[in-house]
Formats: C-alpha cells, structure tokens, sequence
C-alpha cells in the first residue's frame, strides 16, 4: 500500500513537471513584444530578453526575402502563436509564412528580425546595417488630433502633441543642451518613404533622426502632461502647434 501510494505521488509530481515544462515551451513561442525609448532612435520596438528587432528594406509587406547566410546573420523573430502588441501601441501584428512553413512575426506588414551581433538588451548595432536594416519605430510617425481653437495639430503616435521651433532652419534643428531638455525632438530609428509624403528626417549632432514635417523638426513639450494637452502653444512666442 506505501509502495502504490509512493509511486503514485511519482507519477503525479512528474505529470506536474511535464505540464509546467510544456506551459514554459508554449510561452517561450510567442514572443514578448515590448517598447523600449532609445536615446538616438525613439520608441523602438523589440522581442524577448528586451533584444531591438529589426526590419529589412528589400522585404515586403507580408513576404520574407532573408534566407540562408541572411537568416544566420538576421534570425528571423518567430512564434507559434500571434503575439500581442503591448498596450497603446497602434499598427497590427501578423505571421508570415517562411519556405520551411515557419511562422515569422511582422509588424504593419514588415517581417522582424533579430541582428546576430546585438548581445544585451538595448543594443541597437544592426541600425543602418547596409543601409537596409532599420530597428523598428511604432506605428505612423504622425498622426492629425483635433483640437477646438487650434483646429487639427501633429500628435506622435503616443497621442502627445508635436511642435515647431520658428527659430529652426528648413529641415535644421537648433535646439539643443537645456532647449532639447526642455523640447525633446521626436526621433526615429527608420521613416519608410511614402509617396506624397511632407514627412522626412534631419540628422542632429549626436547623429540621431529627428522626424520632420515639410521641413520642419518636431519636438514634445515636457510640460505636456497627457494627450491632448497644448501647453506649449506660442511659448516664447516661438514655439507652435504643427498644422497638417
């Protein structure tokens, strides 16, 4: 009778470790997608362990063209189950079928990828690789809020209200130290070129991007506290909502 009950207490405290390592390998296939504020590149998107993933611009919306010493060097991002964008990041995550019938994760279309080299959590060495690979920015860079007396303004995709510096040159930031302190500019890691497009980008000093709107460098208001909020409106007599 002990020796029944021994074995199955046994049998039960390894159909426990099986489950629970079953339940481990299951959520171990669908990636963790987090957002994560770079100092050069803006919100960037990454995957598990915090690792930046990027996308590749000889892709296309929905198909994968990285495959061989490609994918040794750019491990595709893949999952067994849709894997869940976090919380107030727009745009939409799908799967995309590879040649071996993998499922690889993409984002409004793009097919995302690890870089080899990256060790930890916040590199970002696969930026610009050959001009082509790009960490991944969420959503449209823009969008068009409403706002009573000031009409339609540009909001960043976090729904913050963008401005612009009436003391900045066509497409040339001059806000730096206490001013980029004070109005960050707003950064991005890959702008993709749409045809008809007034968006563009301007290198800063530090090399990073900073999104323009037909010319103009956009920037925050640190004094902004919440979506919707215009407290920088006419700051100094310089500082302006950006109309679309």
């Amino acid at each position: 009778m002990i020796k029944t009950k021994t074995v199955h207490t046994a049998a039960l405290a390894l159909f426990a470790s099986l489950t629970l390592a079953s339940t481990t390998l299951a959520s171990a296939a669908t990636p963790q997608l987090e957002l994560r504020q770079d100092a050069k590149l803006g919100s960037i998107l990454t995957g598990d362990k915090g690792m930046t993933v990027y996308l590749y611009t000889k892709d296309t919306p929905g198909v994968t063209n990285c495959y061989e010493q490609c994918a040794v060097a750019w491990p595709p991002l893949l999952a067994d189950a849709l894997p869940k964008l976090p919380a107030g990041m727009p745009g939409k995550v799908t799967l995309v079928k590879r040649k071996d019938g993998a499922q690889q994760v993409a984002y409004n279309g793009w097919p995302l990828y690890y870089w080899v080299r990256d060790q930890k959590a916040g590199d970002t060495t696969g930026q610009d690789v050959g001009k082509v690979w790009y960490a991944v920015n969420p959503g449209p860079t823009v969008g068009t809020a409403r706002g009573g007396e000031l009409g339609d303004y540009l909001v960043a995709p976090n729904g913050m209200t963008l401005y612009l510096f009436t003391k900045d040159e066509k497409s040339v930031s001059t806000c730096y130290d206490g001013c980029a302190t004070a109005w960050p500019p707003l950064l991005t890691a890959y702008l993709p070129a749409e045809k008809g497009s007034k968006l563009g980008t301007t290198a800063r000093k530090d090399g990073a991007l900073q999104v323009t709107y037909d010319g103009k460098p956009l920037y925050f208001w640190a004094k902004d506290s919440k979506p919707g909020d215009t407290t920088g409106q006419n700051v100094g007599k310089v500082w302006f909502v950006v109309k679309p």
